[in-house]
């Protein structure tokens, strides 16, 4: 525990030093002259893990089949830009995995698609979040939630150098990467909910923070989007129609249109 312990102080402070000799240190200002190129689309979960259970239907399908209807918008209205699945089957992805895909092909932006749910059945609307530490015991059980995955996998511990999702104590350490895109990461995090609201009828519940494994990692603008509640019988018909994965889609569609072309201006 101890060698655990030093080895992530020891990731901290390179980590920090290498922001500040890279010029990348947190200044919450947008990058000027950037080109949205290439995008990475996360479907949440996959294979053995099926994220919430509805009572008709699994996370794990409802937000493949989103993120494929996103990448198939944007294939065919922003054909300049190249789209990069985590996954396009019901195949399981290890959590690190998911932004290595992003960070490998040097992806410019980076969404991650899910579905939520709570215990209280008449809870319902959309939440996107931009990797934050804002709040974060009101956001802890979500985020537990989604993180979990990794106790999934084989030789988690080693793998994931002793990090416990369940664990408040293991995320001190998440506050250091995203910062230097957090001004882009939550304009497109307010699109995406604006566009919810004003263009598809959906409530809201806003834009927030929260340390999730998947938006810590990544070295791009990353959102994480929660469409809706499995857990709300009515909600969950909806995100099973087609009618209604058609507007989710369109709308986040129009959100990543709308910050291309705001970042593109600059």
């Amino acid at each position: 525990m101890e060698r655990r312990r030093a080895k992530n102080i020891l990731v901290i402070t390179l980590l920090t030093f290498s922001l500040f000799m890279t010029g990348f240190l947190p200044t919450g200002t947008k990058t000027s002259e950037f080109k949205l190129r290439r995008i990475v689309i996360d479907a949440g979960h996959g294979g053995k893990d099926p994220g919430t259970v509805g009572r008709i239907s699994k996370e794990k399908d409802v937000a493949l089949s989103l993120a494929l209807k996103l990448g198939q918008y944007i294939g065919e209205l922003l054909p300049e830009v190249e789209v990069i699945y985590t996954r396009k089957t019901d195949s399981f992805i290890p959590l690190k995995e998911r932004p290595n895909i992003a960070n490998r092909n040097r992806a410019d932006l980076f969404v991650s698609i899910h579905c939520n749910a709570t215990t209280t059945s008449g809870v319902y609307g959309t939440e996107t979040f931009v990797m934050g530490n804002k709040n974060f015991s009101a956001n802890f059980e979500i985020v537990k939630r989604e993180n979990a995955v990794i106790l999934l996998e084989d030789d988690y511990e080693e793998n994931y150098e002793g990090f416990d999702p369940k664990s408040p104590e293991s995320y001190m350490m998440f506050n250091l990467m995203q910062k230097a895109y957090f001004a882009n990461s939550l304009s497109l995090a307010e699109k995406i909910e604006n566009d919810f609201v004003t263009r598809v009828n959906r409530r809201s519940r806003g834009v927030k923070q929260a340390p999730f494994y998947v938006l810590w990692t990544t070295s791009m603008p990353s959102v994480l989007v929660e469409v809706g509640f499995l857990s709300n019988p009515t909600e969950e018909k909806y995100l099973n129609s087609k009618d209604g994965q058609t507007y989710i889609a369109s709308a986040m569609f129009r959100a990543i249109k709308a910050y291309k072309e705001e970042i593109e201006s600059l």
